[in-house]
């Protein structure tokens, strides 16, 4: 179990920055280990991104002491997760939760105990998380991906035709700060959120996942006026300030869970960026 600290740093500052730095700073790999729960606690907003991957044995969510300095993480913490596996099961204060594919489920602040399993060691469930601080304490509820709020967006001439799946947000599952939900691209579609947009009230991390062996995306980050790029695979992350864009496009259309974290919890509270096309 291990949480790696990420300071934050201006975009002044990562204007300087070559590809390794880069990757280092805002790249978030290697989250999904058999069982372990490994993470990143980001001072972006103090966000943390956390994957689990229980196989050969239960593993429970620790305190991570050393940044929380809490005797549990959830003590002023709430946190969503969603399931990118096979089926599994979370367990909240002794209440258990089945996790199918791509099913969302939201802990509120003050739960002790959260424990993950999987269904069967062959096909693992794969629980990808993502924490923000909270001052409320609101139900722990489930949402499959039917619950989901649908949202269509693109269409096939432009390469980015997408289905916007909401699961925490104004409008559904409630949180103090935390927005969380995923995207699905369809086939011959590969780019996401594009044209891109800012939102300077709250950062965001995309975890891109069903992205097939071999293939790759191209995360375009930075500010509008001059962006960076990051190539990532499955089942990796990129940290994005308030002050970047965040889109990208693929080798392969594949699915990507976005998290933000802020101010604002308004989903279309974002600043587009059209000149970025110029």
């Amino acid at each position: 179990m291990s949480l790696e600290n990420r300071y934050a740093c201006s975009p002044n500052e990562a204007k300087t920055f070559d590809t390794e730095q880069l990757r280092a700073n805002f790249l978030i790999s290697e989250l999904m280990v058999s069982d372990q729960i490994k993470g990143v606690y980001s001072h972006y907003d103090r966000m943390v991104t956390l994957g689990a991957v229980p196989v050969k044995k239960s593993l429970k969510l620790p305190n991570f002491h050393d940044f929380t300095k809490q005797d549990n993480f959830l003590d002023r913490r709430e946190i969503g997760i969603i399931n990118v596996g096979g089926p599994g099961a979370i367990s909240v204060e002794g209440n258990e939760y089945s996790m199918g594919n791509k099913d969302c489920l939201y802990i509120g602040l003050g739960n002790k105990e959260v424990i993950f399993n999987s269904t069967s060691r062959n096909e693992p469930a794969i629980f990808y998380m993502t924490s923000t601080p909270a001052h409320k304490g609101y139900p722990t509820q489930k949402a499959a991906k039917t619950d989901a709020n649908p949202v269509e967006l693109g269409a096939p001439d432009t390469c980015n035709e997408r289905t916007i799946f909401q699961y925490i947000h104004l409008n559904g599952i409630k949180s103090c700060q935390l927005v969380m939900g995923f995207t699905e691209l369809k086939t011959g579609s590969i780019w996401n959120t594009f044209p891109p947009h800012v939102h300077d009230r709250r950062m965001e991390v995309y975890f891109y996942f069903d992205l097939p062996e071999g293939q790759k995306v191209c995360h375009l980050m930075g500010q509008p006026q001059e962006t960076r790029h990051i190539f990532v695979k499955n089942h990796e992350a990129v940290i994005s300030p308030n002050w970047s864009i965040h889109a990208g496009a693929g080798t392969n259309n594949y699915s990507f869970i976005w998290a933000m974290g802020g101010e604002n919890m308004e989903f279309t509270d974002m600043d587009p960026v059209i000149d970025i096309l110029k």
